[in-house]
């Protein structure tokens, strides 16, 4: 639930960057003068809106493949949590987490597949 509740965030802050970046491009677009600053700023903002709507995409689908007990959404989530340690305070508090419950032998049993008998 933690690894979706990231993820939602994550499109959350996305989308709220997305409309800055339309705000700045409407201040560059309406300015007279030189609107070189306010399309510098729109450009920023419509990056780091992109790479949180991935993050946030990628966060959701790993968390939600969990829920599933999908194997590849377990490597995912060990692979986003190397990423999130660098997201602080709580990116950190959550990739400690994800490696200390995905890592332990009981966990890694639950994500083993089963064969059909």
């Amino acid at each position: 639930m933690l690894q979706l509740a990231w993820g939602a965030m994550g499109l959350l802050l996305g989308g709220s960057l997305l409309l800055l970046a339309v705000g700045a491009a409407a201040i560059a677009r309406t300015t007279s003068g030189d609107p070189l600053v306010a399309v510098f700023t729109a450009s920023t903002f419509l990056v780091f809106a992109a790479a949180l709507f991935a993050s946030g995409c990628a966060n959701a689908w790993a968390g939600r493949g969990l829920r599933q007990h999908r194997a590849a959404a377990r490597t995912l989530v060990l692979v986003l949590a190397a990423v999130n340690l660098f997201v602080l305070p709580f990116g950190t508090a959550l990739a400690i987490y994800a490696f200390w419950v995905l890592l332990h032998n009981d966990a890694r049993a639950l994500f083993v597949p089963r064969s059909a008998a």
